[in-house]
């Protein structure tokens, strides 16, 4: 009867070990496929100057989309900082990082220095992105030819 006993503790408690075990799997995989991180490009471009000085922001990526860029207090002129935020930010909302990265920003007339400053920054802070699978930043590529010979 003891024996009994003490078989069916250990089966209890195997199985839920096992059910923990496969929640948690299930809880981590989900996050891992909704991942969200700001950029804060205040730090990493702080010598990027717009006509003004720095124009830091954050953007927001989400699943590897670049869903949001808020430009943070700046020194920038309302105007011409309006005028650069409605033609350069929407370029970007919505598409991959890889994309973000690739994509050679149109700037707006009348606000050239400003519009060159948001277009630094956001490539800078995409370059802080993390991959997804690893949690890593991912690796920056070496260009070909730039090894020196002797």
């Amino acid at each position: 009867m003891k024996k009994t006993i003490i078989i069916a503790a250990i089966m209890l408690l195997i199985a839920g070990t096992t059910t923990l075990d496969a929640r948690t799997k299930k809880k981590s995989s989900a996050k891992k496929a909704n991942t969200t991180q700001v950029i804060f490009t205040g730090d990493i471009a702080n010598k990027v100057i717009g006509y003004n000085g720095p124009t830091p922001l954050n953007i927001t990526v989400k699943n590897g989309i670049i869903e949001n860029i808020e430009v943070l207090d700046n020194q920038e002129s309302p105007g011409y900082l309006k005028r650069a935020t409605q033609k350069v930010l929407p370029q970007y909302i919505g598409k991959t990082v890889a994309e973000g990265k690739a994509l050679d920003a149109d700037i707006a007339t009348g606000a050239t220095y400003t519009s060159k400053a948001l277009i630094k920054n956001i490539q800078m802070g995409l370059d802080q992105v993390k991959s997804k699978s690893t949690g890593k930043k991912k690796a920056t590529s070496k260009k070909k030819g730039t090894k020196k010979r002797r």
